[in-house]
């Protein structure tokens, strides 16, 4: 529509003529929506709302008088009240590019005394803090013209060939190596043990993918090994069972055979023997009765000639008294004794000749007064010619 204006979203629309702005500002804002500028009668100009940049590179010198270049960058833009676009437009609407200019040059004034008061090793180790405080003691200025700043960045702090900053970075650049090489240093150890690991799992691997294929390969070769000995087995065990059977048929016959024997030959045999040691155990008993009865009939025989032929033994001994020197004591009774004793001897003879016909010893059963030579209390001493001694006198009799 003939003249209906409407600002951009990043502009004010300032409106001059007519009634006068906020504060007696010599013109209207006009910002987020349209307006019916009368033409002819008002005039309408734009002022940029957007973001602004303005880069400062500075030398200043810190509190220990060592030169540093600081370069910085700083964002900044109108702020979007009336008040601030109000300032702005008056400051900067017919060259709106001497915003960046401006607000360059203030932050470098404020940059320089802040950096004049703080070290070399805050300033590096604390640029945060540097920058905080250059916005709060510019934040004042800058809104006077109508400006607000977003952000401040120190982009490089260079000390030129000074050296101070590289010296003062030595020691952590030292760490920092020292890090990175103890860091390099595990790593590849970390890379070395992985490796073996790996080496390690691999062998297994491989170790594990052996021992299958063997075992595979063992029980390949053993079902082969069984079904080719398999004919032969099932041959082996058939003859073994043939031979079993033989055996036990061997086995069967041999017992029969020994129970056939034993019938036709040991069972006659066994009756033959006990037949002849019943017939010889008979012969020996009737051999022993005649024996008895001869031997009965052969002592009463010899009894009966040696009672015949007493008389004629002791004859016989008396008959060897005679050429002895006889000394008799004890009178008549020294004289029956000698007879006793001559009749005494002969039953003597008699009982051994029986005793040697019988088999037997008769000397433990002879009397103890048989064979001494002497009877009841009489002494009979007989002695030869040849033995009697010259001495010797005649026979005394009491």
């Amino acid at each position: 529509m003939f003249g209906y204006r409407v600002p951009a979203p990043d502009e004010a629309m300032l409106i001059s003529g007519g009634r006068r702005g906020l504060g007696g500002a010599p013109f209207r804002v006009v910002t987020g929506h349209g307006k019916f500028v009368l033409p002819f009668f008002r005039k309408t100009r734009f002022l940029t709302l957007s973001m602004n940049e303005s880069e400062v590179t500075e030398t200043c010198v810190t509190r220990q008088g060592i030169a540093l270049s600081v370069r910085a960058v700083i964002a900044f833009k109108v702020g979007n009240d009336t008040e601030s676009i109000i300032n702005a437009g008056q400051r900067f609407l017919s060259d709106q590019d001497q915003m960046s200019v401006l607000t360059g040059r203030i932050f470098a004034g404020h940059l320089r005394a802040i950096i004049g008061s703080m070290t070399v090793e805050e300033i590096v180790t604390e640029r945060q803090k540097l920058a905080a405080e250059v916005l709060d003691t510019s934040k004042t200025e800058m809104a006077k013209i109508g400006l607000i700043v977003d952000s401040l960045q120190i982009q490089s702090i260079d000390d030129g060939d000074a050296g101070y900053i590289d010296a003062m970075s030595q020691p952590h650049r030292a760490a920092i190596q020292r890090q990175a090489q103890i860091a390099q240093a595990q790593a590849t150890q970390t890379a070395a043990e992985a490796q073996q690991e790996a080496d390690r799992k691999q062998a297994e691997y491989a170790r594990q993918t052996a021992i299958v294929k063997a075992e595979y390969s063992a029980e390949v070769d053993r079902a082969q090994a069984q079904a080719a000995q398999a004919g032969p087995l099932a041959q082996a065990h058939a003859q073994q069972e043939v031979l079993a059977a033989q055996t036990e048929l061997a086995q069967r016959q041999a017992k029969l055979r020994q129970q056939q024997l034993v019938a036709e030959v040991v069972k006659p045999a066994e009756a033959e023997a006990e037949r002849v040691r019943v017939l010889a155990a008979a012969e020996a008993q009737r051999m022993k009765i005649q024996a008895e009865a001869a031997a009965s009939y052969d002592r009463v025989a010899l009894d009966r000639m040696l009672i015949d032929q007493l008389p004629q033994i002791v004859k016989e001994a008396a008959g060897g008294l005679s050429g002895a020197n006889v000394n008799v004591l004890n009178g008549a009774d020294g004289l029956g004794e000698i007879a006793a004793g001559l009749v005494s001897q002969g039953l003597t003879i008699l009982d051994s000749v029986r005793a040697n016909l019988n088999g037997q010893d008769t000397t433990d059963q002879r009397r103890p007064e048989e064979g001494n030579g002497t009877a009841g209390n009489g002494l009979l001493q007989l002695r030869s010619g040849k033995d009697r001694k010259a001495d010797d006198g005649p026979v005394d009799v009491d």
